[in-house]
Order: structure tokens, then sequence, then C-alpha cells
């Protein structure tokens, strides 16, 4: 009997891979059963011990630019114990989770990391589910030794520090023990190029069994990639496996349909209609209008590309969004919107350079070479610009493959930023391809002016947003409050664009279903304005506490579980998530927990320590959520993400089984 309840439990912990829970739920049954008489003291005290022992060994002590070193991670089992491999595939009848073996380096500056080469797995026949049938299973066991290939840039400098996050389970041939992440230091002196350095012969029996050939594939551009998820509102759409042939392929296909995603964003929906109203001005000629919507997306393509160089080649640049994270850059942005919103309305009435009414083709059909639609500089500075605007805006699977891009050789890091460029232009070669479906769309009359006017006003708003946040962290620190009273303005466009569409349409048009519906449309823009103002000036329902790396240190010596929000003010998927997920009911409470520390990751200006711990997580853009505690050491990381998720995600930080479900209705 006793045999049977110790199994039950067994499957009961291995069936949902607890972490740190299981140690004391298992010290709690053993204890229990030892007070019953049904198990030993002896038995007791070997259980939580230590069945492996984890210890590293580098190639190289002293390194030099350029030089190549080993890190290996020896796993030693216990006699007649192992830990699952590195991608385990546990038998269907099991119906357990197997808990995967783990090596992940943080990234370090100045250290280029290949992809880690795994033992030798070894088939074994066990009954690690309890069913009284052993069936054959591959692990690790005995003396098993993961290898870090690492290459030292010519950046590195002084000694570097390497954290190892490092995962496993230790089973037998019936039982598992909980499973581990533990982490472990090495450290790297980097001299000078012409400096002699400490030689010492690798030990054999330790490296004998790493294969050289990683360095030259990693040299030559060609990488084996770790698994790849790609996460949509915290739900994972789909896993890229690193072994696969089509890894890169299919990531290219996923970094396309990130950048056709970011046409839907706040970001850019202000500007479509511009281009839109381009187009219509050309459709009487398709192969003007063809040649317009190409240029465009050449525009396009061509910003993403020119970031993909600056992430390949410039060390301190490794953020799609960081242009916006210089105030400066952030107000001239806002600047030129404004002047662009001006023009669209018509209100100039003193001569401009001709290149900004070049920018404006819906403002003025006509370029200064008499082309309908716009000149050719003209329409690609307009790309350009497009996708400037989008930069803010991170898109589900682009901020995933822009990440892993940025890490990867300069070839893989052009691709990939080329792919999110054409994803974005995809729709305006489209368009320009079918002119027929621009025609309709008004050129000329009242409906057009209308049209200009509203959209005008729409954008002299997103220029006071842009101007704002760009002023914003310039008048205080990152941990102080943000300055949010350009949201009253920016709402204040939006009501005045509203209720002109609204009230304006009576006199162009005397169908009562087009009037009821633009007044239908033009109502609820002044509504959402200032339902906007509200929600984004509010501070919310969250005590949250600005990050600093003394808190956060401060926090984990505590065992807190930490919620990392990294935001900005001017990221409008931040806020919307923040107001859509963190702040319902049901997570407000978890987040007040006395456990748990809700941290605010501020990065509208130029906030060096929070870049430096987004980095640190080896995450390209914002939004970023990273819940991390005493049950996940290492950070759970969503860019996009539910209530449900979020609950789930502390739940296992703290150590324990989510077992209740926040309500569906809480899901965006």
């Amino acid at each position: 009997m006793a045999g049977c309840l110790i199994g039950m439990v067994n499957r009961m912990i291995q069936s949902v891979a607890l972490r740190s829970c299981a140690a004391w739920i298992s010290w709690a049954w053993l204890a229990v059963l030892a007070v019953l008489g049904w198990t030993t003291p002896t038995a007791l005290a070997q259980f939580g011990t230590e069945k492996v022992e984890v210890t590293t060994e580098q190639s190289r002590v002293q390194v030099r630019p350029g030089d190549q070193v080993v890190i290996a991670v020896i796993f030693d089992h216990e006699e007649g114990w192992h830990s699952h491999t590195h991608d385990p595939k546990p038998p269907k009848e099991w119906d357990l989770e197997a808990f995967k073996t783990d090596v992940k380096p943080t990234q370090a500056q100045g250290l280029r990391f290949g992809p880690v080469q795994w033992p030798e797995a070894h088939t074994l026949q066990l009954d690690l589910s309890g069913m009284g049938k052993p069936v054959p299973y591959e692990v690790y066991e005995g003396r098993a030794i993961a290898y870090v290939p690492v290459i030292v840039e010519d950046t590195a400098s002084g000694e570097i520090a390497v954290e190892l996050q490092i995962s496993y389970q230790a089973c037998d041939d019936s039982t598992c023990d909980m499973p581990r992440d533990i982490v472990r230091t090495v450290s790297l002196k980097v001299v000078g190029a012409d400096a002699a350095v400490e030689s010492a012969a690798p030990d054999a029996g330790i490296f004998g069994d790493f294969r050289t050939q990683v360095f030259s594939d990693m040299l030559a551009g060609k990488t084996v990639a770790e698994d790849l998820s790609f996460d949509f509102f915290g739900i994972t759409a789909f896993t890229l496996k690193g072994t696969s042939p089509l890894f890169v392929v299919v990531l290219l296909l996923a970094a396309a349909l990130g950048g056709l995603i970011l046409n839907l964003t706040p970001c850019v929906i202000p500007v479509i209609p511009i281009k839109i109203m381009s187009l219509s001005a050309a459709a009487g000629n398709p192969r003007r209008c063809f040649y317009l919507g190409i240029v465009t997306s050449l525009g396009i393509i061509a910003f993403w590309l020119v970031i993909g160089i600056c992430i390949a080649s410039i060390a301190s640049f490794k953020q799609v969004n960081q242009l916006f994270q210089n105030p400066y850059f952030t107000i001239g942005v806002g600047l030129f919107v404004a002047v662009m919103a001006v023009g669209m309305m018509g209100w100039f009435t003193v001569g401009l350079p001709q290149w900004v009414y070049r920018l404006m083709p819906a403002a003025n059909p006509k370029s200064a070479d008499g082309a309908a639609g716009g000149s050719t500089w003209g329409t690609f500075l307009f790309g350009v610009f497009t996708a400037v605007l989008s930069t803010p805006c991170t898109a589900p699977f682009m901020a995933t493959a822009s990440a892993w891009a940025a890490k990867q050789p300069p070839m893989l890091t052009l691709a990939t930023f080329t792919a999110i460029g054409a994803g974005m232009a995809l729709p305006y070669a489209i368009l320009s391809a079918f002119p027929r479906w621009v025609a309709r769309v008004p050129r000329s009359g009242p409906a057009s002016h209308l049209v200009k006017l509203v959209m005008g006003i729409l954008m002299l708003g997103v220029a006071i947003f842009f101007l704002g946040t760009g002023i914003d962290p310039l008048v205080r620190l990152p941990i102080d409050p943000a300055f949010r009273a350009f949201w009253w303005a920016v709402a204040l466009c939006i009501v005045i664009a509203g209720l002109l569409l609204a009230v304006r349409t009576f006199g162009i048009t005397r169908s009562a279903g087009k009037r009821m519906a633009w007044s239908v449309v033009g109502l609820g823009l002044a509504c959402g304005g200032v339902w906007m103002a509200i929600h984004f000036t509010d501070r919310g329902p969250i005590p949250w506490v600005a990050y600093t790396p003394e808190r956060f240190e401060e926090a984990k010596k505590q065992n807190k579980v930490i919620v990392m929000d990294f935001t900005a003010e001017w990221c409008l998927n931040c806020k919307a998530l923040e107001i859509a997920v963190l702040h319902r009911k049901e997570i407000v409470e978890i987040l007040k927990s006395a456990d748990v520390i809700p941290m605010k990751v501020d990065l509208t200006g130029n906030n060096a320590a929070g870049q430096d711990k987004l980095k640190s997580l080896q995450w390209v853009g914002i939004p970023l959520l990273a819940i991390s505690g005493p049950g996940a050491p290492e950070p759970i990381k969503y860019d996009t993400y539910t209530p449900q998720t979020v609950a789930d995600a502390i739940a296992r930080a703290r150590g324990v089984v989510q077992t209740s479900s926040v309500s569906a209705g809480g899901e965006r």
C-alpha cells in the first residue's frame, strides 16, 4: 500500500513538472509516511540530496580578441540516476511533461556564443509513470558534458563574467527528484591582442568530444539556432526547431508577417489614408500608380535595411525602437508630423520649401514635375517616414524575429530586417498594382476637403503625442512619474476631428444611411479620444516601484516575485496592454500581494540602467513583461499576454501550481 501511495504522489509531481514547490510537497509527504511508519528516517534524509553534481571548466582563462573558447558544463550523475535530455520525448502512455535539461549563457558584452553542443543520449528501460512496464527512454547518465562555444570579439575588454542558467531534473528508474534551476559563473580575462597568454593544454577527458567545426560555422555565418517560440497574446502560436532545415525560411516569413501587422498599429494607421489618397490621385494612370507604390515600398524596405545594418555593425545599437529613446529624435519627428498636418489642412499661407509639399501628395496632387501623386523622392521619403513611425510599436512575430536577428551574424540580421520591411511594404505594393481599388477615393470636392481636414487634425494629435513624449524625459528623471498632461491636447484634436466628421457630413450628402454611418463614426471617435485621455493620464491601481538595479537585487534577496513591465510613454502597445490586462481587478489583486513586487522600467528617455536590464534579458524592443521569482530564476517573458498568462506566470514564479483560472472575460 505504501509503495502504491508513493507512486501516486510521484506521478502527480512529475505530471505537472513542479519546480521549487515540489521540494516541500515531497518533504511533507515523506514526513507523513515516516510518522505512519511507511518509510524510514534514512529515506527521508536522503530525499532532496543532490543526485547530480554540476561543475564548469573552460578551455582558456586568459583570452585575446578573436580567440575561441569552450565552456564545458559537466553533469556527474550518481550511479542509478540520470536526467532528461535537452529535447526529451517521453512516451505518450506516461502522460507526463518531462523537464528538459537546458544551458543558457547570459549575453555578455564582447562575446559571441554559439549553439550548445549536447552530449550523446543513452537509452534505458524506465518506468517513470508507475505503470509497472518499463519502456525505452533516452536520458543523460554518468558524466555528460555540454559545450558552450564562445568567440571573443574585438570589442571585448577587461574581465568578463559569464553567467550560465542551468536547468535539469534527476530521476532513477521509476521516480524523479525535484527540478533544479542553478547558476554557474565563469570568468574570462581579456588581454591585449599582442599579449602573451597562459598556455594550458585543455583536458582531453573534458574537451575531447567537442567538435571544433562549430567555430568555423560561426565565423562563416552559419548558425544552428536554438528553438524559437512565437507568442501571440501570451499563447505560443508556433515553435521553430533549431535543427529544422527550414528554420531560417520560416523565420523570415514570420518576420514578414510581423512587418505586415505593423500597418495595423496605432503608430502607423494615421498616415495610411494619406498614401491611399496619393495613389488615388494617380489611379487614372496605372503605370504611374504602380510606380508610386513600388517607390513607397522601397522606402519602407530601405529604412528597415538601415536599421539592420546599424544593429549588425554598431555595438551600442541593439534595439529596434532605440531611435525613440532619444528625446531629441522624438521631438524632431513631432515637429515634422506637425508640418505635414498643417499642410494637409491647407493652412500654409506662405511659401515653403518644395520638399515639404512633395511629402504631402494628398494636399498637392501635382508635384513640381507635373506628375500626379507626387515626386519620386517625395514618395520614397514618405515610405521611410511611414517606417519610422512604426518603430515605437512592435508587432507579434516581428518582435521575436528582430530580437533573434540582433544576435546573429550580419547577413542573417540584414535578411531578417529586410523581410520585416518587405512585409510592411506589401499592402502598398498590392494597392498600387490594383488601382481600381483606390480609384473611388475622392480626389476633389467637399468630401475630399473634409477627409484632408479630419486627417490633418488627427495628424496634429499625433504630432502633439510625439512632442509630449519627447519633452517628458527632458524634464524628469526615469524614476519620477511621467508628464502626461499632453494627452488632453491629443484628445482635443481627436474630439474636434470626430465632431467635424459628424457635422459636416450632413452638408455633403443627403443619404440618410451615410449621414447616420459617418455620424456614428465621428461621435465614436470623439468619445474614444476622451476615453483615451482619461485612461492614459490615469496612474492606475497598481503600486508600481520604479526600477533601479539596487531595488531589483533587494527584492530578489527577499525571494519576492518580481513583475517587470518594460514600457515607455511613446509605446502605445505598452499602454494598451497595461490598461486592458494588468489593470484587471483580479490581476491587480495578485500584483498587490505581499510576496509580489510590480516594478516598472520606463524607457521613455535615456534610462541607461533600464536599457542594460532589457539587454541582459536578451530582448529587443518593448512592450515586455518579465516575471521572475523563487520558482522561476530565469524570467518568464511575454511581449503580448492575457490575464490568464500573467496569473499563471506569477504562480509559476512563486513555485506553486495555478489551480484557478482567470475568467475568460479578462482576455482581450
